[in-house]
C-alpha cells in the first residue's frame, strides 16, 4: 500500500506492507450538498429551535457579533455579510452592530488582519474590535470558574456568536459557547476552566459529562445569555459544508453530530503503528499547532505502540509558555504532575503531549534539529520509510499500521 502524507507545501510518500496496513483515515463521503455562501442562506433561513433572526432584533438595539481570531479557520468573510443582511432587515442599523474578536488569550490583531477576517466591505460598515479592555464580572458557575467577560459583550443586548465546529482535545468540539468562554473571558477565567482538562472525561468528541464542555455551557446557560450562533463545518479544504443556525445549545449540537458523520471514522481495532500527518501548512507551522493531530491519534494507537508523527514546525514550537514547559521539565511525566498543581494556558498543550507520551512513543520528523527534539522528549526521525519499517520489525510480523493524512480533521473510534 502506498501512502501520501501532506508535509509543509510538500508530501511524503510512503510503502506499507499489504499484510501489516490496517486503514488509512480519511473523511467520511457523506454526499454532496449546498456549500459555501449558499449554505449559510440555507441555514439562516431554517434556523434551530429559535425564530429567524431577523426576528428576534429590532431597531435601536446594541448588538455583538462574536467570531473567531486569526489563529481559527473560520470564514468570517463569507458568513457575516448574510447575518448583517438579516440584522439590517430586522431593523438594526450598521451603527448599532459590533464585531468583537474572540481573543481568548491570544495576541491582538492588525488593522490588516481585522480586515482580512472579516472582509473589506464589512470592516468599512461596522465597527471590529478586539476582545482587549475593560471585563465585567457577572458571576461564578458552579465549577468556580469566575465569569468574566469583555464589557462590550456583557453590556449588549443582542449577542449572536459565530464560530466553526471541530474536535477539540479536551473541550469535545469547539463551537456554540465557546465564543464566550474562552472566547471573551479573562485568562484567569479560562485558566480555571481548562484545568480540568486532565480529566478521563474531558476529551476529544465528548459533550455529556465532559467538565470543560459542562462549565462552557453553563456561563451562557446562566450568565451570558447567546441570542443566536451561526457555526459551520469545513471539509478539509477549509470549505463550508454545512451551516447550523439558531439556538445555541441545539444547533451547535447538531452541527457537533454532522462533524461525527464526517470525521469521526471506525477503525476495526487500534494499531501498533500509527503515522500521522497534522495535515500540511499551515496546520503544521509549528508544534503548537500540529498538537492536535498527534492528539487525535493516540485514540488510534494501542498501549505501547508508536506514533510517527510528521509535522514541518519550521517556525518551531509556536507559542512561549508551550516551549517554557516542553524544554522545561527533566521528564515529561514531570508535566503532568505539573499542569494538576499548576495550570497554565500553553503549558496544557505540553501536557497533553506528555499524556500521550504516557500511553505510546512518539517519534518526531520535522525540520526542527534532532538534538532539540530530543530535549522536548520526543524521537527524532530522518526517513520516515527507515521509521516505519524498523518498527515493524519491533513489534513483529503481524505488527499493525494506521495511517492519518489529516490527523486534525478525523477522530478515531473503535
Amino acid at each position: 500500500m502506498n501512502v501520501q502524507l501532506p508535509f509543509g507545501k510538500d508530501k511524503i510518500d510512503l510503502s506499507i506492507p499489504d499484510k501489516n496496513f490496517l486503514q488509512t483515515l480519511m473523511p467520511n463521503d457523506i454526499g454532496e450538498g449546498l456549500m459555501g455562501a449558499d449554505e449559510v442562506i440555507r441555514g439562516l433561513e431554517n434556523p434551530i429551535n429559535s425564530k429567524r433572526l431577523r426576528d428576534i432584533v429590532k431597531a435601536g438595539q446594541k448588538v455583538v457579533i462574536v467570531t473567531s481570531d486569526i489563529t481559527r479557520p473560520m470564514p468570517s468573510y463569507v458568513v457575516l455579510p448574510h447575518v448583517l443582511k438579516e440584522l439590517n432587515e430586522g431593523g438594526v442599523s450598521d451603527s448599532d452592530i459590533t464585531v468583537v474578536f474572540a481573543l481568548g488569550s491570544h495576541r491582538a490583531h492588525t488593522e490588516e488582519e481585522k480586515k482580512k477576517l472579516v472582509g473589506e466591505e464589512v470592516y468599512n460598515r461596522v465597527s471590529c474590535i478586539d476582545s482587549k479592555g475593560e471585563f465585567t464580572h457577572m458571576g461564578t458557575t458552579s465549577r468556580g470558574t469566575p465569569v468574566d467577560i469583555f464589557k462590550p459583550v456583557a453590556d449588549a443586548d443582542v449577542r449572536i456568536c459565530l464560530g466553526n465546529i471541530e474536535f477539540h482535545y479536551f473541550a469535545g468540539y469547539s463551537g456554540g459557547s465557546k465564543a464566550i468562554m474562552p472566547g471573551v473571558s479573562t485568562r484567569d477565567a479560562i485558566q480555571c476552566n481548562h484545568s480540568r482538562m486532565v480529566q478521563e472525561e474531558a476529551k476529544a468528541g465528548a459533550i455529556k459529562g465532559n467538565p470543560i464542555r459542562e462549565d462552557i455551557d453553563e456561563v451562557c446557560e446562566k450568565f451570558v445569555p447567546i441570542d443566536f450562533i451561526v457555526n459551520v463545518v469545513l471539509d478539509e479544504k477549509k470549505r463550508i459544508r454545512r451551516c447550523v443556525a439558531g439556538h445555541f445549545i441545539d444547533a451547535h449540537r447538531e452541527g457537533c453530530h454532522f462533524l461525527d458523520q464526517l470525521y469521526k471514522v471506525k477503525i476495526p481495532k487500534k494499531a501498533d503503528i500509527v503515522v500521522v500527518s497534522a495535515g500540511g501548512y499551515p496546520k503544521d507551522i509549528n508544534l503548537y499547532q500540529a498538537q492536535k493531530a498527534l492528539d487525535n491519534s493516540k485514540h488510534a494507537v494501542r498501549d505501547g505502540g508508536c506514533i510517527i508523527w510528521t509535522a514541518s514546525a519550521y517556525e518551531g514550537l509556536g507559542e512561549g509558555v508551550f516551549e517554557k514547559w516542553m524544554t522545561g521539565h527533566e521528564k515529561a511525566h514531570d508535566m503532568i504532575e505539573h499542569i494538576s498543581q499548576d495550570f497554565q494556558l500553553g503549558g496544557h498543550k505540553a501536557a497533553a503531549i506528555a499524556m500521550v507520551l504516557e500511553k505510546a512513543q512518539i517519534i518526531l520528523y520535522s525540520d526542527l534539529e534532532a538534538d532539540f527534539v530530543r530535549s522536548v522528549h520526543l524521537k527524532p526521525c530522518s526517513d520516515v520509510q527507515a521509521e516505519l519499517d524498523a518498527a515493524l520489525e519491533k513489534y513483529g510480523p503481524d505488527a499493525s499500521v494506521i495511517v492519518m493524512p489529516y490527523g486534525g480533521s478525523t477522530l478515531p473510534c473503535v
